[in-house]
């Protein structure tokens, strides 16, 4: 039997050229309005009727919402800046490692030239593989509407699972990342090698400053409703040794902040200690340098 194949609903498309014109459709059709960067999300929800949008905003004809600039001591990522080119920056890779690290490991490459980093993270995805690393590196968002913008910390974006605090009429206009020394590593855990959805994924950036760790932050993803820094652990390690058993013993710590779900990909318990030890395998690599 074929598959039946269900047309989509009707909506209104708009592909302004300008951030201003994305800003004033928004503020007069929040409620009805979804934007359209990669789409290799939406499109699927779409089809699934999963969303049913009014009106759609393409925003990958608007400059002002593609880049990738140094800014003082930050870099600066715009949102409908595609994947693959945030991997293959020289920026990124000099900047910061972990976040080109990452990418290399999201979906296959014909997604990753679609896909968007803004686009990524609003979809708000447990595993979104951004996430981990963005949140290790103290990222922030920055979001604009028509009442101005506002700057996050990422830890605050994310408020469950499909869900940020970016309010219906706002768009994440950018990322904003801080470059500092330090050495970074991510890890991820499929059902299969190569371009797969995270049963468990983990980040970690930090230094060593005679011998104790200085600045450690850890992220994990696909093992709580949201991707989560991993407080308890870098508080256990902040000014310790660097030996192996006081990273175990830290990242153990973290199977009492994740949340994992059972689903047909892992059981919550698995999830669970694979946080753990992607966690301990990530933290290890930055002490041995």
């Amino acid at each position: 039997m074929e598959a039946e194949i269900r047309p989509l609903q009707k909506f209104e498309y708009f592909a302004p050229g300008t951030l201003g014109d994305v800003i004033a459709l928004l503020k007069e059709n929040a409620d009805s309005t979804t934007i359209l960067a990669g789409g290799t999300d939406l499109l699927v929800w779409m089809k699934n009727m999963k969303v049913s949008p009014g009106m759609i905003v393409d925003i990958n004809g608007v400059p002002e919402l593609s880049f990738i600039e140094m800014r003082d001591d930050y870099l600066h990522i715009g949102a409908a800046t595609p994947l693959t080119v945030i991997k293959e920056s020289q920026q990124v890779q000099q900047k910061t490692p972990l976040l080109a690290e990452a990418i290399g490991f999201l979906a296959s490459y014909p997604i990753r030239n679609r896909a968007t980093i803004g686009g990524n993270l609003c979809s708000a995805s447990p595993a979104a593989d951004t996430a981990p690393p963005l949140l290790a590196l103290d990222a922030s968002a920055i979001l604009q509407g028509p009442g101005g913008e506002r700057t996050i910390p990422l830890s605050e974006f994310f408020v469950g699972p499909g869900q940020t605090v970016k309010g219906p009429d706002e768009l994440l206009r950018e990322l904003k990342i801080p470059c500092r020394e330090g050495r970074s590593a991510f890890l991820k855990l499929g059902r299969r090698k190569g371009f797969t959805l995270s049963i468990a994924s983990a980040a970690a950036f930090g230094r060593l400053r005679d011998g104790k760790f200085d600045d450690l932050k850890v992220a994990v993803g696909a093992v709580a409703p949201i991707p989560i820094r991993s407080r308890k652990v870098e508080d256990a390690l902040k000014d310790t040794k660097a030996t192996d058993e006081e990273i175990e013993k830290a990242a153990d710590m973290i199977k009492e902040e994740v949340n994992p779900i059972t689903d047909l990909r892992a059981s919550a318990a698995y999830r669970r200690e694979m946080a753990s030890l992607l966690a301990k395998r990530t933290i290890k690599k930055i002490a041995m340098g």
